[in-house]
């Protein structure tokens, strides 16, 4: 019997995985796709080194691992072959499901559904844009992969093999409790007992489970307007009606709450998206105003361990006696949004509801996950971290303030001491949306601010983040942004 022919095995153009995973990658996936047979021959170890133009140890050791997995067998002086079953669905059920995909829709949506509901987006290969001012982003060279990966083999030994690999509904890791309480929250004038706290798969994660939690109860959730999209979209979905608040250069504008809320939501640390810290005296007003209107607020205290500031102000969760702020965070900004890590504060009737939610939802954030951020935490490894990235943040916001004063005059700049983005508004008539699809042909990338207000009705604002883009290169950034800007405001066009 002839040997599968050529055509079916190609190595991928780009990949990170070492030549023999590649191998029994391209093979796995032909596997999957039922395009090989059971019983069918393989090249041989020289036959696909030369297709593959690999050496031939480098094949027979990816056939070894295949073989170990049980996908394929060896047969002694005949080669290797396909096993018999390499646990692949029937072919038949994936043809028959497209059929019926392709005959009709199974249900409608009542319009927007949730993929139309407005969000900032990013071309998908947006990091190797030159000028990529992006936000919510870290640069990958900051994050501390030799301390996290000793965390990970400290937490994934084989004495802690039953904490990591059991499946709790609670799903909480005592450890990263305790750090978080010790260290986190404390530093922040925030203490919380075991039954107050609870972790989430990042802050979007808590902000869907409030949500939920709210959406039976009347009134509607006040948000800043401008303000944080996603957040406004967990609240929709889950069947919240939404007021929007203005905002203006001390936060959130109290005196606009609407009677007979239920929930208010803010991001005082720095505001998303204009980044102005809400003042000591708008969050004293805040939390009388939720004691007296009989509403809870949420706190989404992002980027509170970038600030600048010498004596940062109180979040609100630390000067409030009634109760009344659920307070919510994650690594997400100091570390990377990729670990969805984050957690949650508040009465411990609302985490009690909550960690239900929680658990029919995703059940619990990954244990092993948890383990070794509580390692990470506990070792000193996150302070060591968070002043180098202080250090690196520090430098890249001087230098946008400094290129934004120097190459935009024409626009006028939001900021505050601190923080990951500037927020920029042009005059009258200008518009960001189109201003930033030119700017996308030029190798730049912004936010364009009209997807930030509740109503998506005012087009002349912006955000620029410098999170991501390397420092040395924010200048020639905003120059570009500046030559562009010209041609946009030019008299006439």
């Amino acid at each position: 019997m002839r040997s599968v022919t050529s055509p079916i095995f190609r190595l991928p153009r780009e990949s990170r995985l070492s030549l023999r995973d590649q191998i029994c990658e391209v093979i796995s996936a032909a596997l999957s796709r039922s395009a090989l047979p059971p019983d069918a021959p393989l090249p041989s170890c020289r036959e696909l080194a030369d297709q593959l133009q690999v050496s031939r140890n480098t094949v027979h050791s990816a056939y070894a691992r295949l073989v170990d997995l049980g996908l394929i067998f060896a047969k002694d002086r005949s080669g290797y072959y396909i096993a018999r079953e390499t646990g692949r669905s029937h072919p038949g059920h994936a043809g028959g499901a497209a059929r019926a995909r392709g005959e009709s829709q199974p249900f409608s949506m009542p319009s927007p559904t949730p993929s139309e509901l407005a969000r900032v987006r990013h071309p998908r290969d947006w990091s190797r844009y030159p000028y990529p001012f992006v936000y919510n982003q870290t640069d990958p060279a900051l994050f501390p992969i030799d301390d996290w990966r000793e965390c990970s083999r400290r937490a994934l030994s084989r004495r802690t093999l039953d904490e990591w690999t059991s499946d709790s509904v609670e799903g909480d890791s005592a450890h990263l409790l305790k750090q978080l309480q010790q260290r986190l929250l404390a530093y922040r004038g925030i203490y919380a007992s075991d039954d107050e706290i609870m972790v989430t798969l990042g802050a979007q994660n808590a902000l869907s489970i409030v949500g939920l939690l709210m959406r039976r109860h009347a009134g509607a959730i006040a948000v800043e307007d401008p303000g944080y999209p996603d957040a406004r979209n967990a609240f929709q979905i889950a069947g919240n009606e939404l007021a929007g608040i203005a905002v203006d250069g001390e936060g959130l504008r109290v005196s606009q709450v609407p009677p007979g809320c239920k929930l208010v939501y803010v991001t005082p640390s720095h505001q998303f998206p204009t980044s102005v810290t809400m003042s000591l005296a708008r969050r004293q007003e805040l939390v009388r105003a939720a004691g007296k209107g009989s509403y809870l607020i949420l706190e989404d205290d992002y980027e509170a361990e970038l600030s600048s500031a010498s004596s940062p102000f109180p979040p609100l969760r630390s000067i409030d006696r009634d109760n009344r702020v659920i307070y919510v965070g994650s690594f997400s900004k100091t570390l990377s949004p990729g670990l969805r890590l984050g957690f949650m504060v508040a009465h411990r009737d609302i985490i009690r509801e909550a960690r239900a939610i929680r658990g029919y939802l995703v059940r619990h954030a990954p244990t092993a996950i948890q383990e070794t951020a509580a390692l990470f935490l506990g070792l000193g490894f996150h302070d060591a971290h968070l002043r180098r990235v202080a250090r690196r943040r520090r430098d890249g916001w001087n230098r946008m303030r400094d290129a934004i004063f120097r190459h935009l005059g024409a626009f006028r700049a939001s900021y505050s001491n601190g923080g990951t983005s500037f927020w920029l508004s042009g005059p009258k008539g200008f518009d960001s949306s189109t201003f930033g699809e030119a700017l996308l042909r030029k190798g730049v990338i912004i936010d364009p601010g009209r997807t930030f207000y509740l109503k998506n009705d005012v087009r002349n604002t912006f955000r620029l983040g410098f999170a991501y883009i390397e420092a040395a290169r924010i200048e020639a950034g905003v120059r570009l942004i500046a030559k562009e800007a010209r041609r946009f405001l030019r008299p006439g066009r």
